[in-house]
């Protein structure tokens, strides 16, 4: 028997996925002025969605990989930039509170597991 269920391991998951896409929104938002630059995203809530949507197993759940994928949808600038600071700075005010509500909920499974496994 494991000791995390499939859910601590899709909170796992997420909380690297949240992790990936905030280095990518940062990276965007590094390079606004870049001529040419094409801002990228990764969509780790639907990976997960569709991983445990299909019966997954918490094996196929932990090895779930997030992918990175160039933003077509936004117009482009003159310059070529597709990226919008007041979009990319919503988008990690966004994900940092998904992180945050991620480790809270992480961090009171574990407070479970320990107040099983000692008593208190």
């Amino acid at each position: 028997m494991d000791l995390f269920d499939l859910t601590q391991v899709a909170l796992e998951r997420a909380m690297s996925g949240a992790s990936l896409r905030q280095r990518v929104l940062t990276n965007n938002l590094a390079n606004a002025n870049t001529p040419g630059f094409k801002r990228m995203d990764v969509d780790f809530h639907a990976t997960l969605a569709r991983e445990l949507g299909g019966g997954s197993t918490r094996r196929g759940v932990a090895e779930t990989g997030f992918t990175v994928a160039r933003d077509a949808s936004t117009s482009e600038r003159v310059d070529g930039n597709n990226t919008d600071v007041d979009g990319e700075m919503a988008a990690l005010a966004e994900n940092s509170l998904d992180y945050q509500a991620m480790v809270a909920a992480s961090r009171a499974r574990v407070r479970i597991l320990e107040s099983a496994i000692t008593g208190r």
